[in-house]
């Protein structure tokens, strides 16, 4: 088991690591929009906050030496179903292989986001 940590993607806000491989495949925590290098949420709408969540997975990924298309699994959480499409259009920029995917809506995220989004990948 190894633990996943970068500074290239936001610091854990609470009791929990960025991401763990066990076994050749990464299981990350859920990214929510926070730009790494101030731990600030990023401004704008859900189209800016889905990208700043795709960049910090990214990152993530990368530490972990694997890539966007070796995902097969996510899930996403939305604040409001009415951001979905919103979602879709960014998610579907990154996701190209399309892999196995929930995504709900919830009552509140923290930080009051709009977005977050946790992946499981095979490692390289």
């Amino acid at each position: 088991m190894q633990i996943i940590n970068t500074t290239n993607a936001p610091a854990a806000i609470g009791p929990y690591s960025q991401a763990f491989v066990v076994n050749g495949v990464l299981y990350t925590s859920g990214q929510i929009p926070l730009d790494p290098a101030t731990g600030a949420v990023v401004e704008g709408g859900i189209k800016e906050q889905t990208l700043q969540v795709m960049k910090n997975i990214k990152a993530v990924l990368e530490e972990a030496n694997t890539t966007f298309e070796n995902v097969f699994k996510t899930t996403c959480f939305l604040s409001d179903m009415g951001n979905f499409a919103a979602f879709n259009e960014i998610y579907g920029e990154y996701f190209t292989g399309k892999p196995a995917r929930s995504c709900v809506a919830v009552k509140e995220l923290p930080k009051g986001v709009l977005v977050e989004v946790e992946v499981i990948a095979v490692t390289k």
